[in-house]
């Protein structure tokens, strides 16, 4: 996560952003797992971004469609 320059997280229709740099670890943590305690779901390293969770404007944004 410290390697990361953003880490974006889809929850639904929601996307949070963030900057590792800027934001406090507690705060992407708890955003970033899910109900059981795990990662959630997709997760995505892309170059130097991260990507948690699904939301299909996000990828289309990022990824092309």
């Amino acid at each position: 996560m410290s390697q990361a320059s953003k880490i974006y997280v889809a929850k639904g229709r929601k996307v949070l952003e963030f900057s590792p740099t800027v934001a406090d670890k507690a705060v992407i943590l708890k955003e970033v797992m899910g109900r059981s305690g795990n990662l959630r779901a997709p997760t995505l390293r892309v170059a130097d971004e991260l990507f948690v969770g699904f939301n299909e404007a996000l990828y289309a944004s990022n990824f092309g469609k």
